[in-house]
């Protein structure tokens, strides 16, 4: 289960989530559950890792009002 952590956290901050972001959900086991049931529920509807971290980058983009420049 450790190594799924780590993957996800690395993919989301490859499509540029903030680390203060994922330390708040990483560090809230309540927060750390939704994220890898939603993570999971993405790659079971056949989501590669790539393409579930941009899905969930842009909710939190979107909930967090961000806006990331490339």
């Amino acid at each position: 289960m450790e190594l799924l952590r780590i993957n996800i956290y690395e993919r989301l901050r490859d499509f540029n989530v903030p680390a203060a972001v994922l330390d708040e959900i990483f560090s809230n086991e309540q927060d750390l559950n939704k994220l890898i049931t939603a993570w999971q529920a993405l790659k079971k509807d056949g989501f590669h890792e790539d393409e579930a971290a941009e899905e969930i980058s842009k909710i939190f983009f979107k909930e967090l009002d961000l806006n990331i420049k490339d």
